[in-house]
């Protein structure tokens, strides 16, 4: 079983900073690795809307309106993913949401995701 925690939520003034972590366990506790990865959002009323995200290199996208002040990075272990927002604004409110295709030593590839974690940066 395969699961992926977010944490770095929370409640910042614009301008600020928060540093988002989603780090993937098996509960097996078999080897593993996260193959690709991306951070989505959804504010409230509105549909989930991707991010960023990262390839199995070291490939990233981002969206426009998070181009300059977003981060996404892995560990070198690959089983952390992070995302480092920067100059916040208060239309990055959402809850964010990890997702991962994770390969393991006895699981096929999947793909999953995290349970979110809220973001709301006062103007």
């Amino acid at each position: 079983q395969v699961q992926l925690v977010e944490s770095g939520g929370g409640s910042v003034q614009a301008g600020g900073s928060l540093r988002l972590s989603c780090e993937a366990s098996v509960t097996s506790g078999s080897i593993f690795r996260i193959n690709r990865a991306a951070w989505y959002r959804q504010a409230p009323g509105k549909h989930r809307e991707l991010v960023a995200s990262i390839g199995t290199g070291v490939s990233t996208n981002y969206a426009d309106f998070v181009k300059g002040r977003f981060t996404i990075s892995t560990n070198n272990a690959k089983t952390t993913v992070f995302l480092q927002m920067n100059s916040l604004k208060s239309e990055d409110t959402a809850v964010y949401y990890c997702n991962a295709d994770v390969q393991t030593a006895i699981l096929n590839p999947a793909n999953y995701w995290g349970q979110g974690t809220q973001v709301i940066v006062a103007s």
